[in-house]
């Protein structure tokens, strides 16, 4: 991916002095998860609720867990240091400022053409855990957009987890996930989270589950939607790069990630799509480039 030289957003903030440190060993990071997790009294199924209901629907696993044994209570809120902007001979934070960046770009120009002004995210670098609008984010939740302060949060040891747990190397399947959840952003502007929101406070469990894979690969397409039109403006694509993005959706697939668990595939449980799912709706937005396109709730077939 053809990023280097290209300007860098001033929406980041980088908290990553802060907090409770963790990363992968400590306590705020996945082990410290887990081992939270295995400590309590419910059962395997459970805790695989707690997991993968953080990472859909981006909320703190503890705070599911909590909820589901009947503690109650968020999770303690952790102390930050200021915000401050990331060191600029920070390989990585330069490279998830420039991916933010070009997302600006090209949002700013979609919405311009559809006679709107896109308001911009801030991106938030963490370790361990932090404060947000939609309750405290952990590392193990992965990255996750909170529509309340409009904030894309991203420890970047997750680029870790996808590389060498998930088997999802390559910088551009990197910007895929930053693309998805900036495609989530979008989707909160346009008020389509709103109305899923309202629409799942009314649905079974399993049709509430159905409308989450739904918006999940909306902001897939709309990931597709952000590289065809930065690839046309910048050419920024490289060889390999669409099939390491396409990897990267296959890996995080539902049905891969409950594979990968050692649990049975259900796909009433999915919240995010199938592999399959999300790679054909990233190609599509990659193709067509269309907002339009990317309607997966009027689709009859996802």
């Amino acid at each position: 991916m053809k990023w280097e030289g290209n300007r860098e957003s001033d929406n980041v903030e980088d908290r990553r002095s802060g907090g409770s440190g963790g990363g992968f060993g400590g306590g705020g990071g996945l082990g410290g998860l887990l081992g939270a997790l295995l400590g309590s009294k419910l059962g395997v199924g459970t805790l695989v609720v707690a997991l993968l209901g953080g990472w859909a629907l981006g909320i703190n696993p503890l705070t599911i867990l909590g909820l589901l044994s009947g503690e109650g209570g968020p999770a303690p809120m952790v102390q930050q240091a200021p915000a401050q902007r990331p060191p600029a001979d920070d390989r990585m934070a330069r490279f998830v400022s420039t991916v933010l960046a070009d997302t600006e770009d090209v949002w700013t120009e979609v919405f311009k053409k559809g006679g709107a002004d896109y308001q911009q995210p801030r991106l938030v670098l963490f370790r361990g855990a932090t404060s947000t609008a939609c309750g405290q984010g952990q590392s193990a939740m992965g990255p996750f957009y909170c529509p309340a302060d409009q904030k894309v949060y991203i420890d970047l040891g997750f680029y870790e987890t996808l590389q060498k747990q998930l088997g999802a190397p390559g910088d551009f399947a990197q910007a895929y996930v930053i693309a998805h959840e900036v495609g989530h952003h979008v989707q909160n502007l346009l008020g389509i989270s709103e109305k899923v929101q309202e629409a799942r406070g009314r649905a079974s469990k399993a049709e509430g589950n159905a409308l989450s894979v739904r918006l999940e690969l909306q902001a897939d397409c709309f990931a597709g939607v952000w590289a065809h039109h930065a690839n046309n403006a910048r050419q920024l694509l490289e060889d390999g790069d669409v099939a390491e993005a396409m990897n990267a959706a296959a890996k995080i697939g539902d049905d891969a990630l409950q594979r990968g668990s050692g649990q049975s595939v259900v796909p009433e449980s999915f919240t995010h799509g199938s592999s399959a799912q999300r790679q054909r709706w990233f190609d599509k937005g990659l193709k067509t480039g269309s907002v339009k396109a990317c309607d997966t709730f009027s689709a009859r077939s996802l």
